[in-house]
Formats: C-alpha cells, sequence, structure tokens
C-alpha cells in the first residue's frame, strides 16, 4: 500500500483531489501539500485539515478567530486529527500522522480553513 499522498491547491480556491483513500494495513499515513498558484498565503492561503466530517464546520468557525499567525485553526484544537501550516504560492508542507487515529465507518473529511474556503475546498477521507 502506499500510505502517502501529494494535494495540490490552486488559486482556483480548489484542492486537485476530492478523495482520499487510506489503506488500513498503513501504521501513517503522510500528506504532502503543494500550492501551485501565484498568490501569496494571506490573499489565498491554503492548509490540508483531516476531522470527522461532524467537526468541519466549527473548526472552520472556531479557526477564523484564531487568524492566519496560526494557520486558521484554534489552537490545541482536540477535534483536528491532523493538519498541515498554511502556506501560498511554490510552498509546501507536509503531515504525517497515525492511521490508529482513524476508525473504519466514521465519516472523515479533509478542508482547507483559511475563512471561506472549506464551501469548496473539501474532501473525503475513507479507510480501506
Amino acid at each position: 500500500a502506499e500510505c502517502k499522498v501529494d494535494v495540490d491547491s490552486t488559486d482556483q480556491m480548489s484542492f486537485n483531489t476530492k478523495e482520499i483513500t487510506i489503506d488500513k494495513s498503513c501504521k501513517t499515513f503522510t500528506v504532502n501539500l503543494t500550492h501551485s498558484g501565484s498568490l501569496p498565503k494571506n490573499v489565498m492561503g491554503h492548509n490540508w485539515v483531516l476531522s470527522k466530517s461532524a467537526d468541519m464546520a466549527g473548526i472552520a468557525t472556531d479557526g477564523m478567530a484564531a487568524g492566519i499567525d496560526k494557520d486558521y485553526l484554534k489552537p490545541g484544537d482536540s477535534r483536528v486529527i491532523a493538519h498541515t501550516k498554511i502556506i501560498g504560492s511554490g510552498e509546501k508542507d507536509s503531515v504525517t500522522f497515525d492511521v490508529s487515529k482513524l476508525t473504519a465507518g466514521e465519516s472523515y473529511e479533509f478542508f482547507c480553513s483559511f475563512p471561506g474556503h472549506n464551501s469548496m475546498m473539501k474532501g473525503a477521507v475513507v479507510l480501506k
């Protein structure tokens, strides 16, 4: 099993994938996030955040108040399973997390917590 995925983000407020499948034989899983756009992070910054689907809206709302210096995530938010930092044009970041944090059958989503982005920048994470 390949226990990693490359995800690109763009100036069009999009990720290049809508679903990430994680093989349950993976002990850890790594997401490599890139930004192929031309805009800086304060204008069109993106991160990759993993949570239960039900937690996404609350994480995003609390993250707005936290601001860009905290990657638009409330510090110590226990609902966040994994996340990258906010990146802009030409930047990249990676995050590796324990697959044991995921439960088969639970609904997970990945999204960008930059204010207003999660309506378009989201997708499913499936444990198989």
